[in-house]
């Protein structure tokens, strides 16, 4: 009998709750029939095979996303996280490494590193020279950070042959980094358009950020490393970082937290990396490899670079932790024997087996001779000049082997080190016409030399500020075990005004730059002025666009009557800034030299910028009568008088040039 379309409806609707033989019964049809019934209604019902339309899946892809950007923009509402931005406005005009972009690359350490804080122009001036330098805490001068840089030589050596021109060598230079921050801050380097960069690096690339062997390690992956760090400007990328370092924190037996000491002995993780080991030559690979996308990016914007080979000191300091060499002989030994041979004047084979007894010290603090062979490699495959900083440290070192002469620990250069590596690379500039044109040099090398370390402005207060820093490096793993606070003391032992403001550098107590301040006003008060003035041009040479410290000497120097000091500095300012008062006496004392066109010049723009100062008015007076201009001399004691009744002189002043323009007329 066939079922109508009723009777069909009824028998699905029961199938939840009879079997096949009771429909089959009751409906009068064969079992056959009602399992047909049922199949066919699970056919039309079931959708798994059924295919999606296009949009369906085109949605599935689009809800993460749509999801992340929420975050993201939310997350930015909210103002979370810190700004990763590579440089910051100091100023309207002036651009400065921004001091949190270490954040980048550091995930679990308190403390970062910030630059030495040079600036430079926002727009870049068409007479401008723009050099940026690149590197850790070498190229950073430490310990004899800000003012004690190889950057700051060159700065100098240019601005003895470039006086008229603006030159901006800009260090960027960061302690405990490896050449992974090189790579990711190359780009933005780019972007401000050097005529030429340095590059000095290579010594952190186990123990420095992100190296291989380092507490704030990615792991060996260059794609992985590079791909996270192009992500951190993404506040989402940084919620995942802080998410990921509570939990490493909490869940981890070392004490991540745990800020004391230096930073290069908290950034050691892997302390041991023995040499040709699967670790050590990741290493290798990672420098090369991040070295070389640098000179592609370079070649591609055709921006000229130099690298420098490392050096660390041979001589005077032994493996940290030696290696073993064979069953008898290990690194330690190897240096003992490499004494002996110095002692007996063998300096050559001296030489070979200090360079042996740092290659096999297994706590890779200072650079294999691999970075030095990958350097001069990469030079030769990009044609690219290098500075040979080994060759020239070994060479002006006592027995031809660097050593304590020129180094303060065992790879910072000390002041006098920091001043031939900045020649180094000036030379090799020189040499490969990687500096604008000479106009007619007439200054001899050594006059050029002199002149940039007379220039180098670097006070006692510096000198102290070092002696700490090395003091505390050295007491501290790896030289030696940690000393209490009161042993410390005792090793910086305080004596002069000077040492506190040093001590309260080091504790971060004070900033660098207010211990200068408080060390200049020291001397001021004290009648040291010589004093006063060297510690406010180390201020001006680190900040030269903080034009309250060019007025503050020049006032002093005013009251001294010292012109020509007053001059020289006034004449600096104008290049960063140009105001009433700058103009006035740069005008007062063109007049004294009866330059008078050039005093009527900046009188005249110093009028521009305040016209009611009787004085600027009766100088301008006195530079047009000079310049036999009566009339124009006239005006301006006129206004003077205007402003000032009794201006002293003015009135007699203007009895004088009156009857003279009678005359002519």
């Amino acid at each position: 009998m066939a079922l109508n379309k009723q009777k069909r409806k009824e028998i699905i609707s029961l199938a939840s709750t009879h079997s096949v033989d009771e429909l089959a019964f009751k409906y009068k049809v064969s079992k056959q029939e009602i399992s047909n019934i049922l199949k066919k209604t699970i056919k039309a019902t079931d959708t798994s095979g059924r295919k999606s339309p296009w949009w369906f899946y085109l949605i599935l892809v689009i809800i993460p996303f749509i999801f992340v950007l929420i975050l993201e923009i939310s997350l930015r509402i909210f103002n979370y996280g810190d700004d990763y931005n590579q440089w910051v406005n100091i100023s309207s005009n002036r651009l400065m490494l921004n001091n949190e972009v270490a954040r980048r690359y550091f995930y679990t350490t308190k403390n970062i590193p910030y630059s030495i804080q040079n600036t430079f122009d926002v727009e870049k001036k068409e007479n401008a020279f723009r050099v940026f330098v690149m590197g850790e805490s070498s190229a950073a001068g430490y310990p004899f950070s800000p003012n004690g840089s190889f950057s700051r030589y060159i700065q100098k050596r240019l601005e003895v042959l470039f006086p008229d021109r603006t030159i901006e060598v800009v260090n960027i230079g960061l302690t405990a980094i490896s050449s992974y921050t090189i790579r990711d801050l190359f780009p933005g380097v780019l972007e401000q358009n050097p005529d030429l960069v340095l590059i000095y690096t290579g010594h952190n690339e186990y123990y420095g950020a992100l190296g291989v062997g380092s507490l704030e390690s990615l792991g060996q992956s260059r794609f992985f490393v590079n791909l996270t760090l192009s992500l951190n400007q993404f506040r989402i990328t940084q919620l995942m970082r802080n998410f990921l370092a509570g939990v490493i924190t909490a869940f981890s037996s070392d004490n991540i937290k745990n800020e004391s000491g230096t930073l290069m002995s908290r950034m050691a993780k892997e302390q041991l990396i023995e040499h040709d080991s699967n670790v050590f030559e990741a290493g290798i690979i990672q420098f090369r490899e991040n070295i070389k996308d640098i000179l592609l990016m370079a070649k591609e914007k055709n921006v000229p670079i130099v690298l420098g080979t490392l050096t660390s000191n041979l001589k005077d300091q032994p493996p940290f932790n030696p290696e073993k060499i064979n069953s008898s002989e290990d690194a330690s030994a190897i240096f003992t024997n490499a004494e002996k041979l110095l002692s007996e004047g063998k300096n050559d084979e001296a030489k070979r087996l200090f360079i042996l007894a740092k290659e096999r010290d297994a706590l890779r603090f200072r650079a294999s001779y691999r970075i030095n062979d990958e350097i001069k490699r990469l030079a030769n495959e990009f044609n690219i000049p290098v500075a040979d900083v080994d060759s020239v440290f070994n060479s002006n070192s006592a027995y031809g082997i660097t050593g304590e002469d020129l180094m303060v620990d065992h790879l910072h250069p000390n002041l006098q080190g920091y001043q031939l590596m900045g020649n180094v690379f000036f030379q090799t500039m020189l040499r490969n016409n990687l500096i604008p044109l000479l106009p007619n040099n007439q200054l001899t090398e050594e006059y050029q030399h002199e002149t940039s370390i007379k220039n180098f402005y670097f006070s006692q207060l510096d000198s102290t500020i070092s002696k700490y820093r090395i003091i505390i490096l050295k007491n501290d793993w790896p030289f030696s075990e940690r000393k209490d606070i009161a042993t410390m003391l005792k090793l910086f032992n305080p004596i002069t005004p000077i040492d506190s403001l040093a001590l309260y550098v080091i504790d971060n107590k004070l900033s660098w730059e207010e211990a200068h301040r408080k060390a200049a006003n020291y001397f001021l008060a004290n009648n040291q002025f010589d004093n006063f003035l060297y510690e406010m041009n180390v201020l001006i040479d680190q900040y030269p666009f903080i034009t309250e410290y060019y007025d503050m000497v020049a006032e002093q120097l005013l009251v001294r009557r010292d012109y020509e000091q007053t001059y020289n500095l006034l004449k600096k300012k104008i290049k960063v800034s140009e105001d009433a008062f700058t103009t006035k006496w740069i005008g007062i004392i063109e007049l004294s030299r009866h330059n008078y066109s050039a005093a009527i010049n900046y009188l005249n723009r110093s009028i521009s910028y305040n016209n009611r100062d009787a004085q600027v008015l009766f100088n301008l007076s006195g530079a047009y009568v000079g310049n036999q201009e009566p009339k124009l001399a006239l005006t301006a004691i006129e206004r003077c008088l205007q402003i000032e009744p009794n201006f002293p002189g003015a009135k007699e002043l203007y009895n004088q040039i009156s009857a003279v323009v009678k005359i002519l007329e």
